[in-house]
């Protein structure tokens, strides 16, 4: 059999496809597919992220948000109280003006150690098993005092690879997240989640154990926070060789029952005939200095938090007493082809106003997306949406009267997760997106510094304000004496 023909035709087809990739290639976009292989079982994308993308139907060749207007555009600040920071370009915006309310929470801390300050942080899988919020706590901690890891849900996804606290679960839970559900049996809790223990056949259980952290060693006057239902129910607390029977009584939005007080290592609780009542997760802190909780939740963009319900959310801080708020979010609206982050803008904004709403008086904090990779023409570079929709959350955080952690400039802006990734040790993964335990850390010092520079300013603000201040002289007609009455705020 002559096999010769056949031979050359094979030959003459490959040849045509090589002849033809090349030429299409000069045509074809430099980024066609993501370079990172996602492990699909643990990818969550919110929602609303979804919803807000397919109604703009944003093209590739949508044009970049921010001119060079925006860049030279010159931000006064009001005067607060006596306070007003240097003003700012809206490149090097970083908004310490609208952080006073919880730069003087941390003043008076420092004046008086007995006092607290809590921090809410919300993240993306950035933030997944507490990376970067275990390092901004601890620097907080180390300075101001304070110990715990604050609010744990029931359960995450990282659960398993956190090491600040150890939590394991019963596989009964019924969960619900502000990710995916719009309308929950009952409203979310603080962390965007609510929980219930409705198998009535088996018992729906939790366990916590002390993480191995410098300040989180033990588990701190653990607290149940649950919510309002028509029934009671019961929870069995296991701690080591005793058995706490309590009751629990749904009565208020939100509830909360105290374990015991003091510190332990570890418990286990028991759900039993709970299956009605909305249960939120644990509360762990020593009462003093200042606590961080970690909200984090892969893939989320944030528009999420615009459904919460603020009257919830209020009952929560009269129970925590936030001081800060911070937002995180930017790694998963970076994926859909698209420069014009507008839509985004629109939608962020208004979730930052419901936490305004939610928590009245409470500072916020943007944080925007880090740098990441993709790779153009065989080569890694920093993705062409990165600095696109940096620049939209620098403009909602103005929107918004936010303060504002540029984190793409922070870690060392154009081509730096390439250096992060490359450099040995490694401080990022091979996704280009993700920063490893290593990474985090740093990044979670870095969002301290910039936080702890703008603190250090207020208090020489303040001081200045406080020693400019001229003291009244009063004069009591009725005894020969003479009192000094100085007009500064008391502290």
């Amino acid at each position: 059999m002559n096999t010769k023909p056949y031979f050359f035709q094979s030959f003459a087809i490959v040849a045509i496809a090589v002849v033809a990739f090349v030429g299409f290639k000069q045509v074809l976009p430099d980024k066609i597919f993501s370079e990172s292989k996602m492990n699909s079982k643990n990818v969550l994308i919110d929602s609303l992220l979804l919803e807000a993308v397919a109604k703009d139907s944003l093209s590739v060749n949508d044009s970049i948000n921010g001119t060079d207007a925006e860049g030279a555009e010159e931000i006064v600040y009001e005067n607060i109280e006596g306070i007003e920071f240097p003003s700012e370009t809206f490149d090097e915006y970083k908004g310490y003006q609208y952080l006073i309310s919880f730069y003087e929470k941390l003043y008076q801390l420092e004046k008086n150690p007995g006092q607290n300050v809590r921090i809410a942080y919300y993240g993306d899988s950035m933030t997944d098993g507490d990376l970067i919020v275990q390092d901004v706590r601890t620097n907080y901690q180390e300075r101001f005092g304070g110990h715990g890891v604050g609010f744990v849900s029931i359960s995450s996804e990282s659960a398993a690879s956190r090491g600040s606290v150890k939590s394991t679960y019963s596989k009964n839970w019924k969960t619900q997240s502000y990710l995916n559900v719009k309308r929950p049996a009952s409203p979310f809790g603080v962390n965007g989640h609510v929980f219930f223990a409705n198998d009535k056949n088996n018992v729906t259980w939790v366990q916590y154990e002390a993480g191995t952290n410098k300040y989180s060693t033990t588990l701190d006057n653990p607290t149940l926070f649950y919510g309002r239902s028509s029934k009671k129910g019961n929870v069995n607390f296991i701690i080591g060789k005793d058995t706490l029977r309590k009751n629990l009584n749904p009565s208020n939005l939100v509830n909360s029952l105290k374990v015991t007080s003091g510190s332990i290592k570890s418990f286990k609780a028991n759900f039993v005939h709970a299956d009605s009542i909305p249960i939120f997760g644990f509360n762990f802190d020593n009462g003093s200095g200042v606590h961080v909780d970690n909200f984090s939740q892969r893939g989320n963009s944030g528009l999420p938090l615009s459904i919460f319900n603020a009257n919830v959310m209020q009952a929560f801080n009269n129970n925590l007493k936030y001081d800060l708020i911070i937002l995180h979010y930017g790694t998963n609206v970076l994926n859909y082809g698209t420069k014009n982050y507008s839509w985004y803008e629109r939608g962020m904004t208004k979730a930052v106003n419901k936490i305004k709403e939610s928590f009245p008086g409470v500072s916020i904090l943007i944080v925007s997306t880090a740098d990441k990779s993709t790779k153009y023409d065989l080569e890694m570079k920093t993705d062409s949406a990165v600095v696109p929709l940096m620049k939209s959350q620098k403009k909602y955080a103005l929107e918004t009267e936010s303060g504002f952690v540029n984190l793409y400039m922070l870690m060392g802006g154009d081509g730096s997760m390439v250096k992060w990734v490359d450099e040995s040790p490694a401080r990022a993964n091979k996704d280009y997106t993700h920063f490893n335990q290593r990474g985090a850390k740093a990044i979670g010092n870095l969002l301290y510094n910039q936080l702890n520079k703008g603190y250090e300013q207020y208090k020489a603000l303040r001081e200045k304000r406080d020693l400019s201040v001229k003291p009244k002289v009063i004069r009591n007609p009725k005894a020969d004496s003479v009192s000094v009455k100085n007009d500064s705020v008391n502290e």
